[in-house]
């Protein structure tokens, strides 16, 4: 009797899951923009296709988060204009392509994020006292987030309202990806970001790969406390950014076998593929 009633429950369960996909969700999307949103652009269409109802946050200054027929737009006011948010992202892509020896990789890159970092910010502090726009997110009784893991807001607000986040990745300094999911994340052969180096390193390497991972906790501390502080202000209470990136409830990481390197994932770290930017065309035949 008892395994029956079980049987039953499951297929209850199972049934209003499967209503829930052909109703449709309710899910909002809080992008970081740039090529970050072209991967994610993506999702989103086909998201809305299979009948989910999407509201994308977008500052009214922006670079690629346009209107659309697949999603509705949720804009807040930014004290930036659009001039300054180019010249930013253009020196940012010309110090990001520049050469430079690898011992002095991880520095340059780290000053580099500075170049933007700070938009980022006054982009996050501008949606979260914009009492409109969290009234309206309040309202709307969103069934999930997703958000892009560079955007700190995006957890923050998942925490604000309350909603089940989830994260699409391609990796981050700190190891991010394998930190909020508990994974495993072996300094022997899991090299740190912008170290260029591969899985099979040299004595030499791991010893400077093992250095960074000490480096990089402290300067991801310093870097987010700002947007604690932030998060702390919005939710009265004090908050440790850590813990909330740790209840992402699942990853979708934009990884390819091609061109990554052996890691352990957890159950919650689910490999989509090389989604890195927009889809090619296709090249035009040859006359």
């Amino acid at each position: 009797m008892a395994g029956l009633v079980q049987a039953f429950l499951r297929a209850g369960i199972f049934l209003l899951a499967l209503w829930g996909v052909v109703g449709g969700e309710k899910l909002l999307v809080a992008p970081q923009d740039g090529s970050h949103w072209l991967s994610m652009k993506e999702i989103v269409e086909l998201l809305s296709e299979r009948g989910h109802d999407i509201v994308v946050l977008v500052p009214e200054v922006s670079l690629l988060v346009g209107e659309s027929r697949y999603y509705s737009r949720r804009t807040y006011s930014v004290p930036y204009t659009q001039e300054e948010l180019k010249d930013r992202f253009r020196s940012f892509g010309n110090s990001h392509f520049a050469e430079r020896s690898y011992l002095r990789n991880p520095l340059t890159e780290y000053r580099n994020l500075m170049l933007v970092a700070d938009l980022f910010f006054i982009n996050c502090e501008s949606l979260l006292q914009d009492t409109e726009t969290l009234r309206f997110l309040r309202e709307s009784r969103f069934d999930a987030l997703l958000t892009d893991p560079a955007l700190q807001c995006g957890v923050i607000l998942a925490e604000y309202l309350d909603l089940p986040f989830l994260y699409l990745f391609r990796g981050f300094p700190g190891a991010l990806e394998q930190v909020i999911s508990g994974s495993p994340r072996p300094l022997s052969y899991i090299p740190r970001a912008f170290t260029q180096f591969s899985d099979q390193m040299t004595f030499s390497q791991r010893v400077a790969n093992f250095l960074l991972d000490l480096v990089e906790t402290p300067l991801l501390y310093f870097f987010n406390l700002q947007f604690q502080n932030l998060a702390s202000e919005l939710l009265k209470r004090d908050v440790d950014l850590a813990t909330l990136y740790q209840k992402g409830s699942l990853s979708l990481l934009r990884y390819d076998f091609v061109f990554e390197y052996p890691r352990p994932v957890m159950p919650n770290m689910v490999l989509i593929g090389g989604i890195n930017c927009k889809t090619g065309g296709h090249l035009a035949q040859a006359a």
